[in-house]
């Protein structure tokens, strides 16, 4: 959401995880949530505590980037190789359990968890029309976190309900993968027969994209026929793919035809390098940027300038054919860019001279306070190309390769190509390659490979058994007493 909640004193997520440097003693905190029984007395109190349950999707753009980085799409790039030692590390496949940006995943997406929980632990506290819908959302919203949690991390706590309270996390384990995933399921089935298929409020979860987000559980599951069954009702329903390719990640192509779920950010508010999470804006999207491009004529300015992160290689940059009109949304190229504006760029650490042009700070953004942390930017989370693509994967492991090369097919109409009319493994290899070249930058390519078994063939380092997960933050284990065993190889 656009609005950040500062009425209420949140219980911490996981509370020990706000705490840094510390080991089996714990200092006395003061109970953040003395009040929180008196607190929902109105229809507006539960949608406030929905709205903060909601604003935790902005620190995802974390996620999304890291999702490239980790891939074989991108290079970590930056200032130097010391430059956010932890990004560097991921892109090597050297990450260890002592790593900052792979914490900041685990405390973000479990402060979404206790927030969505903070809705649900009251939500028999008061009777009112609506009701219903606000915690189908907050369930909705559980469930994409946890759904990031399992990605990254394997099994991890399950809360239902119920905040995680400083203190219970000696006595609370890792839950099996397959016990969230069960949860998960059970949220967004709840979710998709009780939220409406379209929202007057941008950026509020719709009955599409809990179905959305379904499927694409039941994909990483290796649940094909499910999946398939689950997409089948959202593209039955009221999206249709943008046919202007250029005006999907522009400004004004936010919240279009083909977006069922999107995160919401905003340029009004400024932010530091104290609390990324706090920002309104997009960080990804400044991190993505040329580093210090400038224009002759200011006014004719394309791009704002950003930190030189994430950016693509040239292999990525190869597989797109020359009919492809998703090349030049998806990928800056900086040298002719320059040539065709007179622009001026400085050189970054593993600079390919390419870059993320999807999420890119575009200029004309109020660049209120760091501009770099403010970009406006939406990330279109669960767009309907990708829909299809799923559709069509789980529908070819089903057995139904007609369906799945109907589905293809519609995605490549639209990028320009020609209809693929073969079958077997080359359909396969095509549905894995158009997803590749669909959503490069969007974060997906990481876990598209591990969940298919092929990121040992494609990510340099990666080894297998290995780094299909990441570690879980050392100080995490410490925190909760050692009693959780670390993922293995780490």
């Amino acid at each position: 959401m656009r609005t950040k909640l500062y009425t209420i004193n949140w219980i911490l997520a996981f509370a020990f995880l706000a705490l840094s440097g510390c080991s089996d003693d714990f200092v006395d905190v003061d109970s953040q949530d003395e009040n929180s029984e008196d607190f929902f007395n109105t229809p507006e109190d539960y949608d406030l505590a929905l709205v903060g349950a909601y604003d935790l999707l902005q620190s995802t753009y974390l996620n999304v980037m890291l999702g490239e980085i980790a891939s074989d799409n991108t290079l970590a790039g930056g200032e130097s190789a010391n430059d956010t030692p932890g990004i560097q590390e991921i892109d090597n496949m050297e990450h260890t359990p002592v790593n900052q940006q792979l914490r900041d995943i685990w405390s973000w997406m479990f402060a979404g968890v206790n927030r969505a929980n903070y809705v649900l632990e009251f939500q028999d506290a008061l009777d009112f029309e609506g009701k219903t819908e606000i915690i189908a959302q907050a369930r909705f919203l559980r469930a994409y976190y946890y759904f990031e949690l399992v990605k990254w991390f394997g099994d991890v706590p399950l809360a239902v309900d119920n905040r995680i309270q400083f203190g219970e996390q000696f006595d609370i384990p890792r839950t099996p993968k397959a016990e969230v995933y069960a949860q998960i399921e059970q949220d967004l089935m709840f979710a998709a027969a009780n939220l409406p298929a379209v929202q007057s409020v941008k950026g509020r979860v719709t009955s599409g994209a809990a179905q959305a987000l379904l499927g694409k559980a039941y994909l990483f599951q290796n649940k094909f026929a499910e999946a398939a069954t689950a997409f089948e009702s959202v593209i039955s329903g009221p999206y249709s793919l943008v046919q202007d390719y250029n005006f999907i990640f522009e400004p004004e192509g936010e919240n279009n035809a083909e977006s069922i779920f999107e995160v919401q950010y905003t340029d009004e508010e400024g932010a530091g390098f104290g609390c990324l999470q706090c920002s309104e804006g997009n960080v990804a999207v400044g991190f993505n940027g040329v580093r210090n491009i400038s224009y002759p004529n200011p006014e004719n300015a394309v791009f704002d300038s950003g930190f030189s992160f994430n950016v693509p290689v040239q292999e990525v940059v190869d597989e797109f054919s020359g009919d492809d009109i998703r090349k030049d949304v998806a990928i800056l190229d900086i040298e002719a860019h320059a040539a065709a504006t007179g622009a001026s760029y400085a050189i970054g650490y593993e600079h390919t001279g390419y870059y993320n042009r999807k999420y890119i700070a575009r200029a004309g953004d109020l660049n209120t306070g760091d501009q770099n942390l403010t970009n406006p930017n939406n990330y279109r989370a669960i767009r309907f190309a990708d829909v299809l693509l799923m559709a069509s994967e789980a529908n070819f492991k089903s057995g139904n390769e007609d369906r799945a090369r109907t589905y293809l097919n519609r995605v490549r109409d639209r990028a320009g190509l020609e209809d693929v009319t073969f079958s077997g493994n080359n359909l396969l290899n095509q549905i894995y390659e158009d997803r590749r070249l669909e959503l490069v930058g969007e974060g997906h390519r990481f876990f598209d490979l591990v969940r298919t078994g092929r990121a040992a063939d494609e990510i340099d380092g990666f080894v297998t058994g290995k780094h299909e997960l990441f570690p879980i933050p050392a100080i995490e284990i410490e925190l909760a007493g050692n009693n959780w065993e670390q993922n293995p190889g780490y």
